[in-house]
């Protein structure tokens, strides 16, 4: 009897083979910097250099250069009317070329004219030179400026005694001051400060300014005598010496430093009795 055998199933487990894991590394490309536009869209005036103001005068508008930083090279300008830019290397078609022409010494470019605003404020050769941009705050903060030195002054002339502003007054007006009445001092030594308030203000804090004044009507009265080559002061009654002006020196700004001298302010003080 034959023997009956069992098949048996065997069950395999399949194997699973791993991939190898490949990384791959994303570069990512940098940003480009665009420069930010800072050019503010506005009217522009320009003006010629030295005050100059012909009738008309024109500057170039081809054949010009700029030095580009950035690429590091030359490019050549040109104004055109029918291009949008000034650079010649980034106009397309015709090139229709624009006169730029000052009117009695200035040049108004309206803001939508921005290529020509461009060309003379950023790369045109001949600024600096030829002409300038005018600068509306710069001439508002300088106005300011002037103004407030010339209430500054004004208040200062107001505030001045008799004798500081004969002694102010003299740098102006010389010996003429002598004859003048208080009334005549104080009207023209408020003229003086709003016409030169700078040079008033200085005169004003300057020390020696009264010594000088002083020394000048102590010579008028005849205390003192200034010698006719302008070197000596002597006593006006004896003609004793006194000081020696030195030279290249004015010789009553000389006589206000000797009168801080230890014999200067011993003649001062006699000179001041006389005077009063």
């Amino acid at each position: 009897m034959a023997k009956k055998t069992k098949n048996t199933e065997v069950e395999t487990t399949p194997q699973v083979v791993e991939q190898p894991k490949v990384e791959t590394t994303v570069i990512e490309k940098p940003l480009s910097k665009k420069k930010k536009d800072t050019w503010e869209i506005k009217d522009r005036t320009y003006y010629l250099a030295q005050g100059k103001k012909p009738l008309t005068a024109t500057i170039k508008s081809t054949d010009i250069y700029y030095f580009d930083e950035e690429l590091g090279y030359e490019r050549e300008l040109k104004y055109t009317s029918n291009q949008r830019t000034c650079f010649v290397d980034e106009m397309v078609g015709d090139q229709r070329l624009e006169h730029i022409t000052f009117q009695n010494g200035f040049l108004l470019v309206p803001k939508n004219k921005t290529v020509l605003q461009k060309l003379l404020s950023l790369y045109h050769p001949h600024k600096g030179r030829r002409y300038f941009e005018q600068d509306n705050i710069k001439i508002a903060v300088d106005e300011v400026e002037n103004i407030e030195i010339e209430i500054k002054a004004l208040n200062a002339a107001q505030s001045l005694d008799v004798d500081m502003a004969e002694a102010v007054l003299r740098v102006e007006k010389g010996s003429e001051v002598s004859k003048m009445s208080s009334k005549e001092l104080k009207r023209d030594l408020l003229v003086y400060a709003k016409k030169n308030p700078q040079l008033f203000l200085e005169l004003v804090n300057d020390e020696n300014v009264v010594l000088r004044n002083f020394g000048i009507r102590a010579t008028e009265m005849g205390i003192l005598k200034l010698s006719s080559d302008q070197r000596t002061f002597t006593w006006g009654s004896n003609d004793r010496k006194l000081c020696t002006v030195p030279f290249d020196e004015h010789p009553y700004s000389a006589l206000a430093a000797w009168f801080k001298t230890d014999e200067g302010m011993e003649i001062y003080a006699n000179i001041e009795k006389r005077l009063n």
